[in-house]
């Protein structure tokens, strides 16, 4: 009974559009095959919940590795797919094999399930139902977190989701901030390192130090103003100190995080003042212009970007607006407290993040995107250009990208010619 069975892990094929109706026909335009056969829903989505109630059962088994593939398979399914009523039938279960993987698994295990706890709540939204799994799994996140014998990467992907969880199903304010002070006790150690000339060292903790950081600004983005005022206080100039670490993630999170900071004590107080702002504008300057050889070019180019944006929040109170599209609609992100709530559970949803802000009515509330939009099969096939179309159009643009290029290197060719 202890050797591996083979786990088919949940596919892309399982996640294809074969599955719309139980989605209510929110899935990207995109995804929408218009070519392909009819296909029966109702046995497609049964065929779906048997494979998935596998997984559920194999979570139990004795081997490590079967436990972890059907972990992977479940966060797979929930990152395509709305499955509320599915996942409401079994959250128990669910919740209790999550319990014994972080109890009892090894490092990988332990991650896996953490993710899943994580994507188990996004599913759930705000309800008692997930107030019920955070009763369960919050004590044993923060034992993890705390326990300095765990591995550093389980104990950073449990302070991840004690954040993300928080988020979503606190609403008793003793828990939040219990919750935090929990966070705060982590990434304050990196306060506390000693400093050499080249500024704070990294440590084999950074890693924990950085998800500590951003589950906790997370949570200060839903606190109330007289606390963020506390936090403030107590942080704004502490967190400085981080910009001169050698972690190029532990530098983009100080500075994120402080230009959140800016941004909510601006909220606050319209006066608010900061005594050291020409010291802190001058390290920020210096980051967005950093050009240390010893550096590789990727992670320059990534500093100077952001740091460049946390510049202008602290200077000039400005921040570069985006666009996010999905589907037939647009999300502006206009504020760092947006962003960082957008980048938050864009880490955990990946490529299925898009796929939830249509479909997902916790990530719509929390964006204040209103109820999900309508659309049936007609309306997404007219969204829709032909396979046809879109490879002539495809084609042609390939083919004058070509020419362009090679007559700008061929020496030889005309200047004056012109396809």
């Amino acid at each position: 009974g202890g050797q591996p069975r083979n786990v088919q892990p949940f596919s892309d094929e399982d996640a294809s559009i074969e599955t719309m109706s139980h989605c209510s026909g929110f899935s990207d335009p995109a995804s929408f095959t218009e070519d392909g056969p009819e296909v029966d829903e109702e046995a497609t989505q049964e065929d779906l919940e048997y494979k998935l109630k596998g997984f559920i059962d194999l979570t139990l088994d004795k081997s490590a590795k079967t436990r972890q593939a059907a972990l992977e398979s479940l966060k797979s399914a929930f990152t395509s797919k709305i499955l509320y009523e599915f996942i409401m039938e079994r959250r128990m279960t669910l919740t209790d094999s999550i319990e014994r993987c972080i109890k009892k698994g090894k490092s990988d295990e332990q991650c896996a399930a953490a993710g899943l706890a994580c994507l188990l709540c996004v599913q759930m939204g705000s309800g008692i139902e997930s107030e019920e799994i955070f009763k369960t799994l919050g004590p044993v996140l923060k034992k993890i977190v705390c326990d300095g014998t765990a591995s550093i990467q389980a104990r950073q992907a449990c302070a991840t989701c004690l954040g993300i969880c928080c988020f979503i199903v606190t609403d008793d304010i003793t828990e939040l901030y219990s919750t935090m002070e929990c966070l705060e006790n982590i990434f304050t150690k990196a306060y506390q390192r000693e400093r050499d000339t080249n500024g704070v060292s990294s440590t084999h903790n950074t890693v924990l130090h950085v998800s500590a950081l951003l589950a906790w600004t997370l949570l200060l983005t839903i606190c109330p103003m007289n606390e963020v005022k506390k936090k403030i206080e107590v942080h704004l100039h502490k967190l400085p100190s981080l910009l001169s670490c050698d972690d190029l993630n532990m530098r983009i999170a100080a500075g994120e995080t402080l230009a959140l900071l800016f941004e909510l004590a601006r909220e606050t107080d319209a006066d608010f003042f900061y005594e050291d702002m020409d010291l802190l504008t001058e390290k920020l300057r210096a980051l967005a212009t950093d050009g240390n050889k010893h550096r590789a070019k990727v992670d320059k180019r990534k500093q100077r970007s952001v740091f460049r944006d946390v510049l202008r929040a602290v200077e000039e109170r400005d921040f570069p607006t985006e666009m996010v599209k999905f589907g037939p609609e647009r999300m502006y992100i206009d504020c760092w407290v947006k962003k960082q709530t957008y980048d938050t559970f864009k880490e955990i949803l990946g490529s299925g993040m898009q796929y939830h802000l249509q479909s997902n009515d916790f990530l719509r509330n929390v964006f204040e995107l209103g109820p999900p939009v309508m659309l049936d099969a007609a309306t997404l096939k007219t969204m829709k250009i032909s396979r046809f179309e879109r490879h002539l159009y495809n084609s042609a643009a390939f083919k004058a990208r070509t020419k362009a290029r090679s007559k700008c290197r061929d020496k030889r060719a005309d200047v004056g010619e012109f396809f």
